[in-house]
């Protein structure tokens, strides 16, 4: 007998890409307009592998102006909570039930293979993590389970840090899985590192 597939939810987290509100520690080091035009490539490229992904609804967890905008077909509601932590966590407990995975914009490796893989990882854990390059995590997911009635990040999490992963993980009652390490964005330094890796965007 073949097993149902579970509802899948793909919500990526996106301000709306305004010239001058995106990547503002980005556009310090390499100027405004390259900075909105690597959040805006990525950003749409984001949202089409996304909605390369068989059977997954697509939500577009937006902050900014209200501005339409990305994928057709996607849902788009607004962020709320009171940091990153807390807009995360109401984001991913507001959807239907089914197996909801959470992505940034600003990971310009993106591609539906990374995706695809990370649902995998919520056939046997409840919990996935996309670790980055540089100690952080450009993916979140979870399993509708009981662990959905405990806080996901604790309150020790130094964000921003190389630690931000690794201090979550400490912080879980259970084991997560881990999906694959990509590369964002943040800094000039890592824009030209991602230059020179030839990735597009």
């Amino acid at each position: 007998m073949v097993e149902a597939r579970r509802p899948r939810h793909i919500i990526v987290f996106a301000r709306t890409p305004e010239f001058g509100r995106v990547k503002t520690r980005l556009a310090r080091d390499i100027g405004s307009l390259s900075a909105w035009r690597f959040y805006r490539n990525t950003l749409g490229r984001t949202l089409r592998e996304a909605g390369k992904c068989p059977g997954a609804q697509i939500w577009i967890a937006q902050t900014g102006a209200r501005r339409r905008f990305g994928h057709q077909g996607a849902k788009v509601f607004r962020q709320t909570g009171r940091d990153l932590a807390e807009r995360m966590e109401n984001a991913l407990r507001r959807l239907p039930p089914g197996d909801v995975i959470l992505v940034g914009g600003d990971i310009p490796g993106l591609r539906r293979i990374h995706l695809e893989r990370a649902f995998d990882c919520l056939r046997c854990s409840p919990i996935v993590f996309g670790p980055a390059v540089d100690g952080g995590f450009w993916l979140v997911g979870l399993r509708r389970t009981r662990i959905q009635q405990r806080p996901l990040f604790g309150r020790d999490v130094r964000w921003s840090s190389e630690h931000a992963l690794r201090d979550v993980l400490a912080g879980l009652p259970i084991q997560a899985a881990l999906a694959d390490t990509l590369h964002d964005v943040d800094d000039g330094a890592a824009f030209h590192a991602h230059r020179r890796r030839g990735t597009d965007a």
